[in-house]
């Protein structure tokens, strides 16, 4: 995986490294008071949402993962890309009402309006958990790894220096800091990709080309139900029940919503977010399937790097890695944001009231040591003896049922109580830890569970059941004046302007389908 670099290549990283904390640093002195470094002020703008969002989504995993199953899968891996417009039009329209009308900071703060202290201390545990884990120790993990091989240094050296790149301006700056990373280093990504898409097609020479050399399974979006990795059935019924949560109650993406100007900017974000889906697949997915035409030999999660390899001339060689780090870099810099902003303004707060500057100063203090923190899971997971993506999509499909099940019935049916969603939850996530854990080690023994997205849609199911069933023999313990979907309906994205968007985008969506279907 090593490769050549020359001094154009270390002057573009060097020129990247300088300009990423210029951005970071520069505005800093003006952000006063405790929203700049949780929420920004409440004052993005769509396209800082949009931008925003992307580099925190588009990080090791995606630009190294996507392009593995393209090598060996075809656009399949596309539905996860393609199918998240569904989700974000769920937040836009539906959620972020919600959320902006109750003014939260966190998304534990909404379940203490609608359930009640139980709910809500369990989403601040699983909160604080999963962004340690998923997001900042998989993150750092998958990035050492791969910087650690580029450059032949130790993955500690490697897992410590990006840490703390992130930290740095993160600490000071805050949210508003994350975000104008974000924006800078999605331009970079997007950059990049184009290049490396655009100069695999000038080697294989055309589309034609490129598809007379694949499998015609390549091209379909829909594979059989009996294709083991990625049938039509799982994706259709596993994935929506990750998605619900990933993209409408994951602290780390809708903390970006969260702080909008106001729920028009919010809305329009998502719809930025949704219309940048439509070119993932191309610039991060087909660079895949370009290596396995041109590279067939080369292992498949090593698709990213052969393609930068043998294509990008030095300097573009450079902008590379230097967009790799910059997936590497905002993902973190998310996930320390999103973690001090829960701990400080959820956890600290319970035990001593902090003024705007002790919880400012408690938010850059938890940083540091989340980061640490992170370095050391990222560390452990280099000891668990199985593969990097197995775990991370084990870890997202053990919790994502009992949380998509409270939100979404939360949202929709206003006789959901307290203790109907405790059940669901505790008792839920339990079950979940168990079952996860068993998929993950292949207990009793290897294909005795079904694949991880059927396992999700059923467990989805199960506990869809408990919720109701509980909550139709029991008593609300808990007022509240959240009101449900119903009663907020002509409140939600009232601007024409929005659906037809949403429409349009739509419509390109389902255009897409059928050609590829």
């Amino acid at each position: 995986m090593s490769l050549s670099f020359n001094y154009i290549d270390y002057l573009v990283l060097g020129l990247y490294a300088l300009i990423l904390l210029y951005v970071g640093f520069r505005f800093n002195k003006k952000e006063k008071n405790q929203q700049d470094i949780f929420l920004g002020g409440r004052t993005l703008k769509w396209w800082q949402i949009g931008f925003s969002i992307f580099g925190a989504n588009a990080g090791p995993m995606m630009l190294i993962g996507f392009a593995s199953i393209g090598f060996t899968h075809g656009i399949v891996a596309s539905n996860f890309e393609l199918l998240a417009w569904v989700f974000l039009m769920l937040l836009a329209m539906v959620f972020l009402p919600y959320y902006l009308k109750t003014k939260i900071t966190t998304i534990p703060q909404f379940l203490l309006i609608r359930f009640g202290k139980r709910s809500y201390n369990f989403l601040i545990v699983y909160s604080l958990i999963s962004i340690l884990v998923v997001w900042l120790g998989s993150a750092l993990y998958a990035g050492g790894l791969l910087i650690s091989g580029i450059f032949g240094i130790s993955l500690f050296t490697a897992i410590a220096v990006i840490a703390v790149i992130a930290t740095s301006f993160t600490a000071i700056g805050g949210l508003k800091a994350v975000v104008r990373t974000g924006v800078f280093q999605s331009v970079i990504i997007i950059i990049s990709s184009v290049i490396l898409t655009f100069l695999g097609f000038q080697k294989i020479g055309s589309v034609d080309a490129l598809v007379s050399q694949t499998p015609e399974s390549y091209w379909k979006l829909f594979l059989p139900a009996s294709n083991a990795a990625y049938s039509w059935v799982g994706i259709l019924l596993g994935y929506p029940v990750v998605a619900i949560y990933y993209w409408c109650a994951d602290q780390t993406i809708v903390q970006k919503v969260l702080a909008a100007r106001d729920l028009k900017e919010g809305q329009y974000g998502a719809i930025f977010i949704g219309t940048l889906k439509v070119i993932m697949p191309i610039i991060f997915i087909l660079p895949g399937i370009m290596c396995y035409v041109l590279f067939r030999d080369t292992a498949p999660d090593n698709a990213y790097i052969t393609m930068i390899k043998e294509l990008m001339p030095h300097g573009l060689l450079g902008l590379s890695i230097a967009a790799l780090i910059a997936s590497l870099v905002d993902t973190v810099s998310s996930s320390l944001n999103s973690f001090c902003t829960v701990f400080t303004l959820d956890v600290v707060q319970q035990f001593k009231v902090l003024n705007r500057e002790q919880q400012v100063r408690m938010g850059k203090w938890v940083t540091v040591v989340a980061a640490i923190v992170g370095v050391g899971i990222a560390l452990l997971f280099s000891y668990s003896g199985k593969g990097f993506f197995d775990l991370t999509q084990g870890l997202v499909s053990i919790l994502s049922p009992p949380l998509a099940v409270v939100f979404l019935w939360g949202i929709f049916w206003k006789r959901i109580n307290g203790k109907a969603a405790e059940i669901v939850l505790y008792g839920g996530g339990f079950i979940c830890l168990v079952l996860g854990a068993c998929h993950v080690l292949n207990y009793p023994y290897e294909g005795y569970w079904p694949h991880f997205l059927m396992l999700s849609f059923y467990i989805f199911v199960a506990l869809s059941v408990v919720i109701v069933a509980v909550t139709l023999l029991t008593k609300s313990e808990v007022k509240t004046e959240v009101p449900t979907l119903l009663d907020v309906k002509d409140k939600m994205g009232s601007s024409s302007s929005i659906w037809w968007t949403w429409a349009a985008l739509a419509t390109v969506m389902i255009a897409i389908y059928i050609y590829f279907n």
